[in-house]
């Protein structure tokens, strides 16, 4: 199955997005997370649980960019994105009734989050709709 360019655009936008997110995570938590006001120590547990979502959150983007070009991957590539770009908004806003308020650039998070999650919805929604393949037994 041969992506649109709406789904392109969709799974361009939202990889580049996980994968530069996760590997600045990855690679610079400190400096990622000082963007949000939050101040990282040196403690090494802290980091490496950290770093781990950060390197899942780089894979599930390159899987995205994946799903442009490579049509055997598409279907997983929608999935990853819709996953990642649904649940983040859905783990900020438990945070918000839970815990308050964030600081303005988390809030700007989410909006972009939301934004991403609404632009594949809309991108995929042609396929949502469809019902899946028939699986063989043979």
């Amino acid at each position: 199955m041969k992506p649109t360019l709406i789904e392109k655009i969709a799974l361009g936008l939202s990889g580049l997005t996980s994968l530069t997110i996760g590997a600045f995570i990855l690679f610079a938590p400190h400096a990622f997370y000082a963007s949000y006001g939050i101040t990282l120590g040196e403690d090494a547990n802290l980091l490496s649980e950290l770093r781990a979502p950060g390197a899942g959150l780089a894979g599930f983007g390159i899987l995205m960019l994946l799903g442009i070009q490579r049509h055997a991957v598409l279907p997983v590539a929608m999935a990853v994105a819709l996953t990642v770009f649904i649940a983040f908004p859905v783990g900020r806003l438990v945070g918000l009734a839970v815990d308050g308020a964030p600081s303005e650039s988390v809030i700007g998070a989410l909006v972009v989050e939301l934004i991403i999650a609404v632009l594949c919805l809309a991108a995929f929604r042609r396929r949502l709709l469809q019902p899946a393949p028939r699986l063989s037994a043979v």
